[in-house]
């Protein structure tokens, strides 16, 4: 049974509303030429951090995901927020729903229920982008739910994996083919090539690579050889020393030809559990309209990645490993203790505040102390209305504050990381300052009602529009102009605590060795005078003397 009951805590509570400002994409960038967050007139948010800013770890491990080279995301970070404790995200949830079975669900069902199976991804146990225990799991799974007819499409690591290891990985997986075939599954590789060749393209790069791999898996047009194994060895021969991630692209054919084109009718798998590499060769398969590159005919398939890779775009919209069961947050502890709480956001980011805040929970705890009030967003690209909905935010939650009745909010500005994806550098720096302008009406509105906030973000985008080499210089196109990115980014985000009238008499502190998103709700059960359940993250404000 579980004791809702929150205990006193070690300081009083603030008089007035205790609000958690989300700044979607605001992360603590390089302050250089793509910093959209530096380069932009912020003398609100200039202030605050003036007055003490906490850099707070968004991304990786710090959020549930696998490693630190993981980009942080608004899903994974808003759970954060929300949940008080970091969840396994990522690979730690595939290998959870192929030991429970649950991966093999709906989605499951609805994927193979049709022509060929194709999965593809990235052939390699590296762990990072996916693991080939996965594709081995996938394989078995369709044999033994009669699917007739498997293709893979192979990409070539040498990334995450020593640079020629890739025939270790083949002779593995042409083991499980030949496993199936024996049950009577028609299983073999239909294509494939280096990761960085064809079809893991991120940040929009080089949709070319996409392109490649769009003609090698779904034409079947490119190269051909007789097997997986000959394609390797034939670019090694013709490329000695040849890293496997630059392997050029190659069909599998026999004397009839190709034998794995992606024809209508069939279901296809993104087997990669990382987002980044997987966002446009699922764009590639979900857009009804796509002016990256010419894909000729779209065919009619069913398309699921392993995750959902975007939560904003909700791509793909079919995937087969749900997010994490997540329980106990902030939001049902605060409903079960009677305190009245009130979520707002646009409709682009109104479900961070709410499903993703409450463990990914669709309604309310206790409606009779939470109000969820969602401003509609404008249908358009968000470059051409960068301000988005910061204005009206401001204006429902200031309307809210007043009457009185909520002794916590929780908000999201959905501006930087909107915006952010777009790569318009002008367009996010006005997309901040819009921001900033509404972060000064908001915070002088709690200032007033004897309040304080907590303004933060669940990860960074505005604040790197431009693609970094490693040493940390800007990459460059061959015209000299720097690479956009539009992605998030595996930066710091801030935490500024707003105390006007000094109620809280206490400074942020780093109270753990990496400061994360996930201390932030013992951060506000605190403000609010109760003491965090036993198993939250610690309190970022310092000990009283």
């Amino acid at each position: 049974m579980i004791n809702w009951n929150l205990k006193p805590g070690p300081r009083p509570a603030v008089t007035g509303p205790v609000v958690v400002v989300v700044m979607d994409g605001v992360g603590l960038g390089p302050r250089d030429a793509g910093d959209a967050v530096a380069l932009a007139r912020t003398p609100v948010l200039d202030t605050l951090m003036a007055h003490g800013c906490l850099p707070l770890a968004a991304h990786g491990k710090a959020v549930g995901l696998p490693s630190d080279d993981d980009m942080g995301n608004s899903e994974v970070g808003h759970n954060a927020l929300g949940a008080g404790r970091v969840f396994a995200q990522g690979a730690s949830l595939v290998e959870d729903a192929l030991a429970s079975g649950c991966l093999f669900g709906s989605t499951w069902r609805w994927l193979i229920d049709g022509g060929t199976l194709h999965l593809l991804g990235l052939l390699s146990d590296g762990n990072v982008h996916s693991h080939e225990r996965h594709l081995h799991a996938l394989i078995r799974g369709a044999a033994r739910d009669g699917v007739k007819r498997v293709r893979v499409h192979a990409l070539l690591d040498g990334r995450d994996v020593p640079e020629q290891s890739a025939l270790i990985y083949v002779d593995r997986l042409e083991k499980v083919l030949a496993e199936v075939r024996a049950a009577g599954c028609d299983a073999q590789v239909a294509s494939g090539g280096g990761r960085m060749v064809v079809t893991m393209d991120r940040y929009e790069a080089d949709w070319a690579m996409v392109a490649r791999g769009w003609a090698l898996h779904v034409r079947g047009a490119g190269p051909r050889f007789p097997s997986l194994r000959a394609a390797i060895e034939a670019a090694r021969a013709a490329h000695p020393g040849l890293s496997d991630q630059y392997m050029p692209g190659f069909v599998i054919a026999d004397e009839a030809g190709p034998v794995g084109p992606i024809l209508a009718g069939d279901g296809v798998c993104l087997f990669n559990f990382r987002g980044d590499r997987a966002i446009e060769i699922s764009r590639a398969f979900s857009d009804d309209i796509l002016t990256a590159f010419d894909r000729g005919p779209l065919p009619s398939v069913r398309f699921a990645g392993i995750m959902q890779y975007d939560g904003d775009l909700l791509l793909p919209r079919r995937y087969l490993v749900e997010p994490p069961a997540i329980e106990r947050t902030l939001g049902e502890y605060l409903a079960r203790n009677q305190v009245p709480q009130y979520a707002c956001s646009e409709t682009q980011k109104f479900g961070h505040v709410t499903f993703f805040w409450n463990g990914n929970r669709s309604g309310h705890f206790d409606a009779a102390y939470e109000v969820y009030e969602e401003v509609p967003s404008d249908r358009v690209t968000f470059d051409e209305r960068p301000w988005m909905k910061a204005a009206e935010i401001t204006d429902a939650t200031l309307n809210a504050l007043k009457s009185g009745r909520f002794r916590h909010a929780r908000i999201n500005y959905p501006n930087g990381d909107m915006v952010g994806h777009t790569g318009n550098l002008g367009a996010t720096i006005v997309a901040m300052e819009a921001l900033d302008l509404a972060l000064g009406r908001l915070l002088a509105g709690i200032a007033e009602l004897g309040g304080v906030a907590l303004v933060t973000a669940d990860h960074g985008n505005a604040d790197e529009m431009f693609q970094h080499k490693k040493d940390g210089s800007l990459d460059r196109e061959a015209n000299g102009h720097p690479k956009v990115r539009t992605s998030h980014t595996l930066n710091p985000v801030p935490l500024c605590l707003f105390d006007p009238r000094g109620q809280v008499k206490a400074r942020l502190a780093a109270t753990v060795p990496q400061p994360r998103l996930s201390n932030i709700a013992a951060t506000v059960l605190e403000l609010l005078g109760f003491l965090a359940p036993e198993d939250y993250e610690s309190s970022l404000l310092a000990p009283l003397d």
